[in-house]
């Protein structure tokens, strides 16, 4: 079978992984934009030549996997700072309509993200204004929202005003106005879905809250999916760079004519209630979402189960994974058993479950105690996925998807080299190294944590020997046969939040 994808935007997490992940299944060929095609950061991408290149290849594809924010802005990041026009939308609408009434057996599945509000001062993915105004626009629209929905409490009725008095208007018009097209847009997608010129829209939200700019906004798009009686062929839930994933899972089991069941077991008692770190709400709900996304089926007994999603939360508080090795919340412990989550792996492996893992214990990153333990036990190397990357549900959604490729005829040697690259990414490098580098490393070097100036290189090396050396020290067990070498480590965007991480089998 073959795909059409275009991704979120340029980055390896949504222009390459989401490929790795299917390339380990034999049937599935995905034809994707060339990279030359797409944009860098903040610079767009050219929107016309990649609907040329749609245009060109849809017809050897039976599915095409549209992201609206590289198809309408040219990337993630563009979505954010863009001045587009009404005439810019209708003639992307033109240009949805053509493609379907062209070829009207093609599946199209889009997503288009909610626009993120961060709570914090940095303008590396925003505005520039975002620089000095980030953390205030964020409590601007946290309290208007609340205010409109319930009753503030005296000292937020003074923050409210304060803020109404110091944050520049001209500054919130430019955001307000730019929120208001991308909710104009996906209430166009919406439309599209009712007639039938979209299959299928999955719309995540990044870095959600429980109140403010990206609530509202959610609002809206929530009340135009029930009026049209549309929730089971659009879902609104958290998540943002996983999307292409679940889209690409979402079509393969639609090709095979499958709803896949899983079944989905906790480290905690309390795992599936808990709201976890830039999401607003509890992990199951979630999960149900996201489950349904990718064309699965929840099943309450593991014995009824094709797939297990070993699912590691917290005990009760999350916590950033770098926490982990300095101040751990007891909750981890005394509210989690997790000796007892890996002999049930153990036991679901022997059983000849097909297991996967989100470990979504800390917040941008895996836990250490997990791996090791899974070492310790020899069943590492069993696991078919692994992932803990950024947010619940960046892992949870690439979860879902890297069991979904999992079926019929698959390649478990690239299964491995998936595994093996996640670990040393999103455990690795993301949980330890990267907090030890942008440290103790950087400074001395006079570079910062968002640019990594001309010492990319040199930055790369001492990644693969801090890999090397954590290798060696918690993998005791597993991938001790030298059969897997890094392929490369590179650093997308030029900064440290993340990296791109191949790993190759020398033997294949």
């Amino acid at each position: 079978m073959n795909i059409l994808y275009i991704p979120l935007d340029e980055r390896p997490c949504n222009a390459f992984y989401p490929q790795q992940a299917a390339a380990v299944n034999q049937t599935i060929n995905v034809l994707s934009v060339p990279q030359a095609l797409l944009g860098d950061k903040k610079k767009p991408a050219n929107v016309h030549e990649i609907r040329s290149f749609i245009k060109e290849n849809i017809a050897k594809c039976s599915y095409a996997i549209i992201s609206a924010e590289m198809l309408l802005y040219g990337g993630l990041l563009p979505s954010r700072l863009h001045h587009l026009t009404e005439a810019d939308i209708k003639e992307y609408e033109v240009f949805l309509r053509e493609i379907k009434n062209k070829f009207p057996d093609k599946k199209i599945f889009l997503s288009n993200l909610i626009m993120r509000t961060p709570s914090y001062n940095s303008s590396d993915e925003e505005p520039d204004y975002y620089e000095e105004h980030g953390e205030a626009i964020f409590r601007y629209g946290w309290l208007k929202d609340k205010e409109a929905r319930e009753v503030l409490v005296e000292h937020e009725e003074k923050e409210w005003d304060q803020l109404k008095e110091t944050l520049p208007q001209e500054v919130i018009l430019d955001y307000e106005t730019r929120r208001a097209f991308n909710v104009r847009v996906n209430l166009l997608h919406i439309a599209l879905v009712a007639e039938n010129i979209i299959s299928f829209v999955s719309i995540p939200q990044d870095d959600s809250a429980p109140y403010g700019y990206t609530a509202m906004d959610q609002s809206k798009v929530y009340n135009e999916i029930a009026k049209k009686r549309l929730k089971d062929r659009i879902m609104v839930y958290p998540g943002a760079d996983e999307v292409g994933f679940t889209l690409l899972a979402r079509a393969y089991n639609d090709y095979l004519g499958k709803n896949p069941s899983i079944f989905v077991r906790y480290s905690a008692t309390l795992g599936s209630q808990l709201v976890p770190l830039y999401e607003d709400r509890p992990i199951n709900e979630s999960l149900k979402a996201h489950v349904l996304a990718a064309g699965f089926h929840l099943v309450d007994d593991v014995k009824e189960a094709e797939f297990v999603l070993e699912y590691n939360t917290p005990g009760k508080r999350m916590q950033e994974s770098w926490d982990q090795l300095t101040t751990k919340d007891v909750t981890y412990d005394s509210y989690r058993h997790l000796l007892s989550f890996i002999l049930q792996i153990q036991s679901d492996l022997a059983e000849g479950k097909k297991v996967g893992i989100c470990d979504a214990a800390f917040a941008n990153g895996g836990e250490m105690e997990l791996i090791e333990l899974l070492d310790e036990k020899d069943i590492l190397e069993e696991i078919l996925s692994y992932k803990a990357w950024n947010t619940n549900c960046n892992s949870l959604g690439s979860s879902l998807a890297a069991l979904a490729f999992c079926q019929a005829t698959f390649n478990k040697a690239k299964v491995k080299e998936n595994l093996l690259a996640n670990i040393y990414e999103d455990l690795f490098y993301q949980a330890i190294i990267r907090k030890q580098i942008t440290d103790n490393v950087l400074p001395e070097k006079g570079l910062n944590y968002f640019y990594l100036g001309e010492k990319a290189n040199e930055m790369s090396k001492e990644v693969v020997n801090l890999i090397q050396k954590y290798h060696r020290s918690v993998l005791k067990n597993s991938f001790t046969d030298n059969v897997f070498t890094i392929d490369q480590v590179t650093f997308p965007w030029n900064r440290m939040f993340e990296i791109y991480c191949t790993v190759k089998n020398k033997e294949s």
